[in-house]
């Protein structure tokens, strides 16, 4: 008795079926004289559109971004005009989300039967969002190297005008931006509402800590402030001036000597944040002479501008008393 032999044919449509859904593809067909459009289920699930009612390309395009709109009807009229194969990607708004679809099919008149065109759709969402999530990445690369440039630019300047000698500028413009660094280290993305970067306890923290270990005791440096989240934007201005204040007190205040403290408390003044920076236990402090130099400079230029606070010193017998403003919306910047 011989044995049934598959039907070939059947068996291969059935398996391309297969691969066609597995793959996510969806097929359609155009008539370009009537304008009439079907598509397979997948296309109809893809668009969102209902499959009980007739239709059309023009229908179907109203559901495409309007900013792709005319590019997409202008591509699909002059693929009757295009020999070969022709690939073009836009979106489609399917409710409140948005999804990329990659139209692919063969053009040329000449080739049409039955004044019908066909074609597939792919929804190419996933890898538009990766290249988008790509193309942002590298603009922020791009726009934070420019940013340290130009501080570095900033900083290398300052510090030559105010250094006496070439290994006084190299230990001075090391240490300022090793504080940068400190701070980039820092940068991460934060749970919801507390901004984009570091939090502003561990930016004082992290940069204080090198000081915190040359005097006679652990724990001489505290730090209580509330909870709130710093940009990257505001963390490298904010670092600057953790890093000036530290470096005067290490030189001519609390810091200088071993039993010197460093109290760093914050409250929240409506929409901004009020810091005080208080020292005790070091040498006699008195008003100083003069505008200051370039480190009270820069601390004026950072608070004002990038910070879009203030700085007041209170240049108290038992120790300096600084009082940091910043504003709330720059700080989350």
């Amino acid at each position: 008795m011989a044995s049934a032999t598959p039907d070939k044919s059947s068996w291969t449509h059935n398996e391309l079926h297969r691969a066609i859904l597995a793959a996510g593809v969806a097929l359609w067909s155009w008539n370009v004289d009537t304008d009439d459009l079907i598509m397979d289920e997948l296309g109809y699930e893809l668009w969102n559109v209902d499959r009980s009612e007739p239709l059309t390309f023009e229908r179907l395009s109203e559901k495409i971004h309007p900013a792709d709109r005319d590019r997409v009807r202008a591509a699909f009229t002059a693929t009757r005009a295009l020999v070969g194969r022709y690939e073009i990607d836009f979106r489609i708004l399917v409710g409140p989300d948005v999804r990329w679809i990659s139209a692919r099919g063969q053009g040329e008149d000449e080739g049409i039967k039955k004044r019908k065109v066909m074609g597939i759709f792919l929804d190419v969402t996933g890898r538009k969002q990766a290249e988008e999530s790509h193309e942002l990445l590298a603009g922020e690369m791009s726009h934070r190297v420019k940013n340290l440039l130009a501080i570095a630019s900033g900083l290398t300047t300052i510090t030559s005008r105010s250094s006496t000698s070439i290994e006084d500028m190299t230990k001075q413009l090391t240490n300022r931006l090793t504080a940068l660094g400190r701070a980039h280290d820092l940068v991460r993305p934060l749970p919801s509402g507390q901004g984009a970067a570091a939090l502003l306890g561990d930016i004082f923290t992290v940069l204080l800590a090198p000081y915190d270990d040359e005097g006679a005791f652990a724990g001489r440096i505290r730090v209580a402030v509330p909870r709130l989240g710093v940009g990257e934007n505001a963390a490298t201005g904010l670092a600057l001036v953790i890093h000036e204040l530290a470096t005067n007190a290490l030189k001519y205040g609390a810091l200088s000597t071993p039993e010197g403290t460093l109290d760093i408390s914050g409250t929240m003044c409506g929409d901004d944040i009020e810091i005080r920076w208080t020292e005790r236990g070091g040498p006699a402090v008195s008003t100083p002479d003069g505008p200051g130099g370039y480190g009270s400079k820069l601390l004026q230029r950072t608070l004002s501008g990038q910070l879009g606070g203030t700085l007041h010193h209170d240049w108290s017998p038992e120790g300096l008393l600084v009082t940091l403003r910043i504003s709330g919306d720059r700080l989350s910047r």
